[in-house]
């Protein structure tokens, strides 16, 4: 014999004394909602990287960044002109 013994191996985890066609339909669930989710995820992606969409309901934030931009840009130019 060893001075080491042979470690012993935890218990599984889980639910024990399920039935296998309970396991398999526990299973089944889990695959069923695993699709919805992902067709969930699926919808909100192509949602939100619909750029023509986000335009239509931004148009207002999107001129006003715009002519932000656009007088920045004027303000250096007046302004590399004096020089």
């Amino acid at each position: 014999m060893s001075a080491h013994p042979e470690p012993v191996r935890p218990a599984a985890a889980g639910m024990p004394g399920r039935s296998a066609a309970e396991i398999r339909r526990h299973i089944d669930a889990q695959r069923q909602d695993l699709g919805r989710s992902v067709e969930a995820l699926r919808g909100r992606v192509a949602e939100l990287t619909d750029w023509r969409r986000q335009v239509r309901e931004h148009r207002r934030e999107l001129v006003i960044g715009a002519a932000v931009v656009g007088f920045a840009i004027g303000g250096l130019i007046a302004l590399r002109r004096r020089r």
